[in-house]
């Protein structure tokens, strides 16, 4: 990446900053890879966030099967945590998961005849159908839609060795982080996260090199840091790929408890910089709005982009749907260090204990995520997302990642110069 003019004398976000069109040779927008580079497995560079409202079984399964990685929370307890990676691992790859209420008149598919998606989309089409179920004989596979059997020539799912969709866990520093890595390693887990909101501290290093010490053969994920020395140190530890961003996401409040963060832009930028050189990878976590701050993520130097809120308000999301006076449909999100994650992550402890932990809770306890009524679910806002990056690629001539990072060129632009670049509402 290179800035266009002198870059800026004070640290930037993703809304200070655009990207510049280059020479291309790039055709077409599905001519590009978007598969990131840190070992993980995925194709597209997209990451769910280890919170409770964002990531379940199905969120995961959904976004592994169109190539991305989801990340299940630490706060689970431990054997529900592992069932929720097996549950994962089970899910079908090809089809969609089949509903729980099957229609008795609904179509089936024979497995031998369908041979692909594409010849499922065919078959579907011919039959005037919008879905259909798969059998492999009396056995039910999956479910084959019309827009799921088109996603699926679109995007390569993210697998396993063995076939099975791919799926991360994240584990807290505290207690016996070895003895936990080792129990989801053994479920299945592709990706462990060791996490905490301070991840330049002595006891994630602890944590870490008592992870890394296992040898279990899986990228090891670490934050959240800022810092080139955070990243240095993270490295040092056992950490192959570090998770940066402090303060940016939705339901985080700590800049404004604390003071405590860094813009977004800036530090991706210099983070990854400082890991690159140690052969190291970054996750750029929380602070994405619009797919233009996925791309600018990428050209920062993230090998893929961690997203919260954004996908908490879909159908795939943990919760339930609710509706408001005004019959939009929503779903519940909170900060994982706020009132409502405390009770959650320590509501077995005595009253006593619990209650001194409530007094330093941080972060929005409830917020009403709408769906969007155009994009409801995550695989919508996958299209969405991956529409605009691709392009992102396509404008800076690059056919991958990697030539991507290489190849953007960034300006710096006013807050005028932000709107500028948003749709009217209305017309003028």
């Amino acid at each position: 990446m290179r800035f266009i003019g002198p870059p800026a004398a004070h640290d930037l976000t993703y809304s200070d900053v655009f990207l510049v069109p280059s020479r291309s040779g790039i055709t077409s927008r599905l001519d590009v890879d978007l598969a990131p580079d840190d070992g993980t497995g995925a194709s597209i560079p997209i990451v769910s966030a280890n919170m409770n409202s964002v990531t379940g079984p199905r969120l995961a399964a959904t976004l592994a099967r169109r190539g991305g990685l989801g990340v299940l929370p630490q706060d689970l307890p431990l054997q529900q945590l592992a069932d929720a990676i097996r549950e994962v691992k089970a899910q079908p790859v090809l089809w969609d998961p089949v509903p729980e209420k099957l229609s008795e008149d609904m179509p089936s598919l024979d497995l031998d005849e369908v041979e692909g998606p594409r010849r499922a989309f065919d078959l579907l089409e011919d039959a005037g159908a919008e879905r259909a179920l798969v059998r492999e004989g009396s056995r039910i596979v999956g479910l084959a839609t019309r827009r799921g059997t088109l996603r699926s020539t679109i995007y390569r799912p993210a697998v396993d060795d063995q076939g099975r969709l791919r799926v991360a866990a994240a584990i807290a520093i505290n207690g016996d982080a070895a003895a936990k890595a080792t129990a989801l390693a053994e479920a299945g887990v592709d990706v462990l996260v060791v996490d905490t909101a301070h991840g330049h501290q002595e006891g994630m290093l602890r944590a870490l090199k008592d992870v890394a010490a296992l040898n279990l053969g899986l990228p090891l994920v670490a934050g959240n840091i800022v810092t080139p020395e955070g990243a240095r140190d993270l490295v040092e530890a056992g950490a192959t790929i570090l998770k940066v961003g402090v303060g940016p996401g939705a339901m985080c409040t700590t800049r404004m408890m604390t003071a405590v963060g860094r813009p977004q832009f800036s530090a991706v930028l210099e983070t990854s910089a400082a890991a690159h050189e140690l052969g190291a990878t970054v996750w750029a976590d929380g602070g994405v709005r619009y797919p233009r701050d996925v791309a600018l993520a990428l050209a920062a130097g993230a090998s893929s982009v961690m997203i919260g809120s954004w996908f908490a308000g879909t159908l795939e999301a943990p919760g339930d749907l609710e509706t408001d006076e005004n019959g939009r449909l929503y779903k519940q999100s909170w900060g994982m260090a706020s009132t409502k994650a405390v009770h959650a992550r320590f509501g077995r402890l005595d009253a006593y204990e619990l209650a001194r932990k409530e007094l330093f809770a941080e972060g929005i306890s409830s917020s009403k995520i709408y769906l969007d009524p155009l994009r409801p679910s995550l695989e919508d806002l996958l299209d969405m997302i991956t529409a605009g990056v691709r392009s992102s690629f396509t404008y800076a001539g690059a056919a991958d990642l990697p030539t991507f990072r290489e190849r953007a060129a960034v300006g710096i632009q006013s807050a005028a110069g932000y709107e500028e670049g948003k749709a009217l509402p209305v017309s003028w």
